[in-house]
């Protein structure tokens, strides 16, 4: 069975555009557990930013987001201090 012509053009018309339109894919956010604060920086879309998660303070975020289209964060997935655990703590667990 042959296609018409226009049919084929209005189809072929139709996936460029849908394909045109698609989002690209979205990056993975990584978070870096060792440190407590985050830059989020915006690129210029809606959802179009990414992390810099390496401040150990607000100020010193505040400091690199100034001037920026940035703002700073809390990082959800930072680990807590890396000091080690006395033999008393270490003992105590269950």
């Amino acid at each position: 069975m042959k296609l018409p012509h226009a049919f084929v053009t209005a189809l072929s018309l139709t996936i460029s555009a849908a394909a045109i339109a698609l989002p690209a894919p979205a990056r993975a956010q990584t978070y870096d557990p060792s440190y407590p604060v985050c830059l989020q920086v915006y690129q210029g879309g809606i959802a179009d930013f990414y992390f810099e998660c390496h401040y150990r303070t607000m100020g010193q975020c505040q400091a690199s987001a100034s001037g920026r289209s940035a703002q700073c964060v809390v990082n959800p997935y930072y680990g807590g201090p890396k000091g080690g655990r006395s033999k008393r703590q270490r003992s105590q667990q269950y």
